[in-house]
């Protein structure tokens, strides 16, 4: 069954071609040409997921993103014509959950949609509520917990945790946590991951420089406490 995707984009013979793309999909797709319209109609219609476009005029897709992020964990892949690796981590730290640099071909945007409804589909369907020690992660309501107090993670951030939380003791490197959350390769850009979890530790735990839940794993990667409170050699 096809999704409800709003796809924001000023170009628009661009917008066209994505629309042609993912309608062959058998996806319902409505096109906005500024932010302002993208805003309006994200409200209105809810759609399954949102394809942003960063450069738009009234407001831009960075502004877009972070006002629904307050509203909404509608999944949003943002294009982007800005190549450097503080513009990226910017809009994942805001919240969306994948990118693409134009120019880009329109059957891997078609790839990423997939990918991205086929996990939000699975975080539906699965046993919801992951718990180690006080943390508890809800993957079908989208809420973290500590101590029974809800605390306000993005979705990238989420994502990142249910994936750790998910399998305790399992040590996850940089790019195999990438993939495992967003569904690709984030090739060079393992600095996305810590970038994350120092947020993620300043929200759920006590003492974000001496970590319970969250553990580094020096030279590896990243793994979830199986005794949080234990301090770990690693």
């Amino acid at each position: 069954m096809g999704a409800r995707i709003l796809v924001a984009e000023d170009d628009v013979k661009q917008a066209e071609l994505v629309r042609r793309y993912l309608e062959r999909e058998g996806h319902s797709v409505v096109i906005t040409h500024d932010g302002r319209t993208a805003l309006d109609e994200a409200r209105r219609r809810e759609p399954d997921l949102l394809v942003l476009d960063v450069m738009m005029p009234r407001v831009d897709g960075l502004d877009v993103c972070r006002i629904l992020r307050t509203e909404s964990d509608t999944p949003i892949i943002m294009l982007t014509a800005r190549s450097t690796e503080d513009d990226l981590l910017l809009g994942l730290d805001l919240g969306a959950d994948d990118y693409l640099t134009k120019p880009y071909s329109p059957r891997e945007l078609v790839a990423r949609v997939r990918t991205i409804l086929r996990r939000a589909d699975r975080l539906r369907t699965a046993d919801s509520r992951l718990r180690i020690g006080d943390l508890v992660v809800d993957t079908a309501r989208h809420q973290v917990f500590v101590d029974g107090r809800e605390i306000d993670v993005t979705p990238a951030e989420f994502k990142i945790l249910a994936c750790l939380a998910a399998e305790p003791g399992r040590v996850f490197p940089r790019q195999k946590l990438l993939e495992q959350a967003f569904g690709f390769d984030h090739y060079a850009l393992d600095r996305t991951v810590d970038v994350h979890v120092m947020n993620l530790r300043r929200k759920i735990e006590t003492d974000p420089a001496a970590p319970a839940f969250l553990l580094t794993v020096y030279g590896v990667g990243y793994k979830m406490a199986d005794q949080p409170g234990v301090r770990d050699a690693s």
